[in-house]
């Protein structure tokens, strides 16, 4: 292949001859391509870490707990007080086969856990093994409640991160200690280092984790639950059985069917769906204002070079005449649009990934690190959308280049 050297000359030589003109152009687009891969990087950052404040947490999950009624029902009056009772678990589990995983989940907050001389305040939870199918834990040393302890209503807990570094600011495994919790002592079985942002009943880095068995039993709750979680089977949105989920509940517990109030339900589906949402709304607007941008810099390209050409149509109309053929033309204005306009994508796309690895070194070292830089095929796409933006730049100057007539434009000088 053939590298035509004196076209190219010709192209830069035209590009440069009035820099200041060429320079402010280019900007046009410099700083279109780089909004847009900024925006792009940025929102795929902040879901990043949007996302990370959600890990391990399941997203097809519900939780039900209890609020005092607004309606009096068959003898009891408005305003009463009612809790949640073991016997729900199977009561749900047995009429709604679309359920995965029930689960309770009981809290106490305002403790203390002690080991040694060192303290910290703490929430107590008391969990079934299957509460993992709901909040992830990431173990890192030791291991999460499991049937034996439920069974032999075992005097075992895991700490949460924070209760782990105020407790043991030296490090080491704790694994076999003893700690206190509310005049107390359970042997320490594992340390979660489980963060999230979602705190359900108390969040595990700030929690002391028992056997839902024992703390039954250490806090006198008989079957008492503060919350019951669930999760559904794949291809089931939750929003289809939390209706049936609270009128179940209603009917045990003597609940007028159209009390909203009694029954407080979270339905974590929608609440990451409208977070999914939010993040595809960005990502149009992301694109909207970057190729919008875009935009208005090929625009900015297409008229300087209609100037350009006006004030080399003696030098066309010269070419037409000793031989140049109307493709010849046409694809020299293309050549001279479509350089100028990426030779400034490039620069652009090049700052703009540049600025993102520089704020996503800045996350790296936080609780939520996040992918601040838009993916491979995403700038493969940037670089297509700037050849075509170039080609549509140059072609209304090019054919009014090829409209050019040799004895005119000779003529006019």
């Amino acid at each position: 292949m053939r590298i035509d050297l004196d076209r190219w000359e010709e192209i830069f030589i035209t590009i440069t001859r009035n820099k200041t003109r060429s320079l402010l152009t280019a900007f046009g687009v410099f700083w279109g391509i780089f909004m847009l891969v900024a925006l792009m990087g940025g929102g795929q950052g902040l879901q990043d870490m949007m996302s990370a404040n959600f890990k391990g947490f399941a997203t097809n999950s519900a939780f039900f707990g209890t609020n005092k009624t607004s309606e009096a029902y068959k003898g009891f009056r408005k305003g009463r007080y009612w809790s949640l009772e073991v016997e729900d678990i199977e009561r749900i589990r047995q009429q709604v086969p679309e359920i995965e995983v029930i689960t309770p989940n009981a809290s106490r907050w305002g403790s203390t856990a002690v080991y040694a001389d060192k303290k910290s305040s703490c929430a107590v939870r008391g969990l079934r093994p299957d509460y993992v199918h709901i909040e992830a834990q990431d173990m890192a040393m030791g291991r999460f409640i499991n049937e034996v302890d439920i069974r032999e209503k075992r005097k075992v807990c895991t700490i949460g991160k924070r209760v782990y570094e105020e407790l043991f600011p030296k490090g080491g495994n704790p694994c076999g200690q003893y700690l206190r919790v509310d005049g107390i002592y359970y042997q320490i079985v594992g340390v979660s280092l489980s963060t999230s942002n979602i705190n359900i009943n108390a969040g595990s880095e700030d929690s002391v984790t028992l056997p839902f068995s024992t703390m039954q039993q250490a806090y006198n709750r008989g079957n008492k639950i503060d919350l019951l979680c669930i999760t559904v089977k794949s291809g089931v949105p939750v929003s289809s059985i939390t209706d049936k989920v609270e009128q179940i509940i209603k009917k045990a517990h003597y609940i007028h069917p159209d009390d909203k109030q009694a029954v407080i339900m979270l339905n974590a589906e929608a609440m990451f769906s409208m977070i999914d949402n939010l993040f595809v709304g960005i990502h149009i607007l992301a694109w909207m204002v970057g190729l919008g941008t875009l935009l208005a810099g090929a625009i900015g390209v297409s008229n300087i070079m209609m100037v350009t050409v006006k004030e080399r149509t003696v030098e066309i109309g010269i070419r037409r005449a000793i031989g140049a053929k109307p493709n010849d033309i046409l694809n020299q204005i293309l050549s001279e649009s479509m350089v100028l306009t990426t030779i400034a994508g490039l620069a652009g796309i090049s700052f703009g990934v540049l600025i993102l690895q520089a704020v996503e070194t800045g996350t790296a070292h936080t609780d939520t690190p996040a992918h601040f830089q838009i993916s491979f095929w995403m700038a493969i796409g940037a670089c297509i959308i700037l050849m075509i933006l170039g080609m549509l730049a140059g072609l209304a100057p090019a054919y009014r280049a090829m409209a050019i007539k040799p004895i005119e434009a000779i003529r006019d000088e």
